[in-house]
């Protein structure tokens, strides 16, 4: 392999710290997705079921309205 060939070879591959970043961007962003489900789930649980029954839902309902972006 050329000198030239060997820099484009390490310059294409993504460096230890930027493949570090990623992951504690996705692991961020994760984390912040799980709070605002955690955030909508509370919100719907604290509803009489006559207000969860006015937006079309039952109580046994609530986890899956929330997986699914109720």
């Amino acid at each position: 392999m050329t000198a030239a060939a060997a820099l484009i070879a390490r310059i294409d591959r993504p460096s230890f710290v930027s493949r570090l970043a990623a992951g504690w961007k996705l692991l961020r962003e994760g984390m912040a997705e799980g709070r605002r489900l955690a955030a909508s789930y509370d919100r719907l649980t604290r509803l009489p079921d006559s207000e969860l029954a006015r937006i079309g839902l039952a109580r046994e309902e609530i986890p899956q309205a929330v997986a699914h972006g109720y």
